[in-house]
């Protein structure tokens, strides 16, 4: 079992760049340095002034804080390119030494902190499978499915003729999460969660 558990903060030495780019041909889900901010890119949006040069507004999430922000590039501006690996793992189980992922190929056991997956602990569910970003070897970022199947577990009775209504109720899910759902949605019921805005999707 490997306990591969690291803060946040350890990653702000960083220093494993493999090459520069333009801002230009930078894409979603690379890991980037720029003026000492390290992070994984969730969205790029090229804007085109009416006049001047190009920009592109990147939003990452940064591997000091954990938080998201936005940076603006110059179109000529060079950034440099962490290194980096994307690995799919499955959650198992959590106990008092951590939570507990297994490698789908292999089979080995991954150990994370609670800090760790602090943000989407309240979405996993045994065999839940997650997308884990290593950078020089060591876990920085964990990505949940798009969408999640939970159970409802606890809600207030749902009412027939509601199905037209926006009126929302909140719901307990299987994991303890809790969500704003319509009132039709009754326990026991199966929905499908946003998985990075944690909120009901649809019916599963």
């Amino acid at each position: 079992m490997a306990d591969l558990a690291f803060p946040l903060y350890y990653f702000t030495f960083l220093k494993f760049f493999i090459m520069a780019i333009v801002a230009t041909n930078l894409k979603r889900g690379q890991c980037i340095n720029y003026k000492g901010e390290t992070g994984v890119i969730l969205g790029l949006e090229h804007r085109t002034p009416g006049k001047g040069n190009a920009l592109i507004m990147a939003t990452i999430r940064s591997f000091n804080s954990g938080k998201t922000k936005d940076i603006r590039f110059a179109s000529s501006d060079k950034v440099e390119i962490v290194q980096s690996d994307r690995q799919k793992l499955e959650f198992s189980y959590a106990d008092q030494v951590g939570w507990h992922f297994m490698d789908p190929e292999t089979f080995d056991t991954i150990t994370f902190q609670e800090e760790f997956v602090e943000d989407c602990k309240d979405l996993l569910t045994d065999g839940l499978e997650v997308e884990v970003l290593f950078v020089d070897g060591k876990p920085v970022t964990i990505e949940p499915p798009s969408n999640i199947e939970l159970e409802v577990t606890e809600s207030a009775p749902g009412v027939k003729g509601d199905t037209a209504t926006a009126a929302t109720k909140e719901a307990v899910l299987e994991t303890g999460l809790r969500v704003q759902v319509p009132l039709f949605v009754n326990p026991g019921d199966r929905i499908k969660v946003d998985g990075e805005e944690k909120k009901y999707v649809g019916r599963a």
